[in-house]
């Protein structure tokens, strides 16, 4: 019996040799195909064509001849990404090139036996949920031999080289003059993903000194998943401390996501990366047209755009739908906790590459490390601490959970619930303004309980009630 493709908040994504075969890889790109032939083509194109590129992993260059096969034989013009690429980088090249979309072979930020396919539309956008669905019903429809094989059809394969384009448009949207002026230190890490040689080119060709780490490609990601969280950046942090630099910026596998690293060796965390950038563009750009964030995004945000007038725009966990704000302009910056942003201007999909240069820009320009910038933001409108763990769960557990958070909690940790939000899984609102929030992983098998309050130790204890929430039965 054939795999049930299904796609998360980001693409479908699998352990390889498991689910994830060249067979339902053959039956997820038929699914994609079909869906894109029965749209219409692009302004001034005369045939669908669409991007096909890959992260770092093992088989990327495998799985991307496969779809290109698949694509042709659908009657779609595959552009082949010969290199590695970011998501981001792509995203801007569906928009310049007029394609029609892009597959994307990653798994992101998930362990390296994963791998992945994200579906971006002809906006550069991560798909919506309306689209997705259109495509699993495709798939669904196919025989079940349907992914067994594919001929590869004489018919054009053109080639598509993504880099120059969009660090032209990275250049022209963060001031690297400023960063340049300023003399700073940068260490990069892209650790062993696609960011490598993006960051350090646009630096270098700058004039700023920068460092890099991890500058080549691991199908493994040094024995780890490639996210850019604090547990994994001790050689970031070890080069930024011999080198003397101001900021550390890391990317994930696909450098869609950022971590940041500040002067001390402190991590900041992509809530107060976000906080800070908000802030920041308001000041230098002059922007006030409003602000996005995920529903387990840190209210941090809301404070600030209150006091400064700006609209606010909760969203569900999903950067597909921050990107639909931003190509409506109706968003100066939009973030989520996870480690993804975008800005005005730019694509509708997360960039962790635009993420960390505007960081290192904001470092330069104020001349204050980022710690200084965040005590400058709580000075103002007050502190926030925010706390997230996730909990691995079973089928059983899963589905006896999924009945659990359709209840109405009155209290938790002996706080009254003020407001119950269903915008995304369970967000119970207590009557202090501290908050839970529990959800399942629309990639991975977990239960994720996001807490913040206004104090440190508040928001522990909230974070061991909320994990008891999740582990009672």
């Amino acid at each position: 019996m054939a795999t049930k493709i299904k796609f998360g908040t980001s693409g479908w994504r699998a352990i390889m040799a498991d689910e994830f075969t060249v067979e339902n890889v053959r039956r997820a790109c038929m699914g994609i195909a079909k869906f894109v032939v029965s749209q219409p083509l692009p302004a001034g194109q005369a045939r669908h064509r669409i991007l096909v590129g890959r992260d770092t992993r093992f088989l990327g260059e495998t799985f991307v001849d496969v779809a290109a096969s698949v694509l042709a034989a659908e009657g779609v013009v595959p552009e082949i990404i010969a290199e590695a690429a970011p998501t981001p980088a792509i995203s801007y090249a569906i928009l310049d090139r007029k394609a029609s979309g892009s597959i994307n072979f990653s798994a992101s930020h998930n362990p390296p036996e994963y791998n992945g396919i994200k579906f971006n539309s002809a906006d550069g956008a991560p798909s919506l949920p309306h689209v997705t669905k259109a495509i699993e019903e495709n798939i669904a429809a196919l025989a079940e031999d349907a992914g067994l094989s594919v001929g590869k059809p004489k018919v054009e394969r053109a080639a598509a080289d993504v880099k120059p384009a969009y660090l032209k448009r990275i250049a022209e949207l963060v001031n690297l003059k400023a960063i340049q002026k300023s003399g700073i230190k940068i260490v990069v890490d892209p650790v062993w993903g696609t960011g490598r040689g993006y960051q350090p080119q646009l630096l270098a060709d700058a004039g700023v000194p920068v460092t890099t780490v991890h500058d080549y490609r691991d199908v493994l990601f040094g024995g780890y998943a490639p996210e850019p969280d604090d547990h994994l950046l001790a050689e970031c942090k070890a080069a930024m401390k011999k080198t003397g630099a101001a900021i550390g910026i890391a990317t994930d596998g696909d450098a869609d996501r950022f971590g940041i690293v500040d002067a001390d060796g402190t991590f900041i965390s992509a809530n107060y990366v976000i906080a800070v950038l908000f802030d920041y563009l308001m000041e230098t750009r002059g922007w006030k047209n409003g602000v996005a964030k995920s529903v387990a995004t840190t209210n941090l945000i809301n404070a600030i755009a209150e006091k400064a007038g700006v609209p606010l725009f909760e969203t569900p966990v999903g950067f597909k739908y921050i990107g639909e704000l931003i190509l409506q302009d109706k968003i100066l910056i939009g973030g989520e906790e996870s480690g993804g942003l975008t800005i005005r201007g730019h694509v509708p999909e997360k960039d962790g590459v635009i993420a960390g240069l505007l960081m290192a820009e904001s470092v330069a320009v104020r001349g204050k490390s980022i710690g200084a910038q965040l005590q400058d933001i709580f000075a103002r409108v007050g502190a926030y601490y925010s706390n997230l763990d996730n909990f691995r769960i079973t089928p059983e557990t899963k589905a006896a959970f999924s009945l659990k958070i359709k209840g109405d909690p009155a209290e938790m940790a002996g706080l009254k619930v003020a407001k119950i939000v269903r915008t995304d899984g369970l967000k119970l609102i207590f009557t202090d303004g501290s908050w839970a929030l529990f959800r399942l992983s629309g990639t991975e098998p977990l239960v994720r309980a996001y807490t913040e309050a206004r104090d440190r130790a508040d928001v522990q204890k909230l974070a061991a009630a909320a994990k008891h929430f999740v582990m009672e039965q």
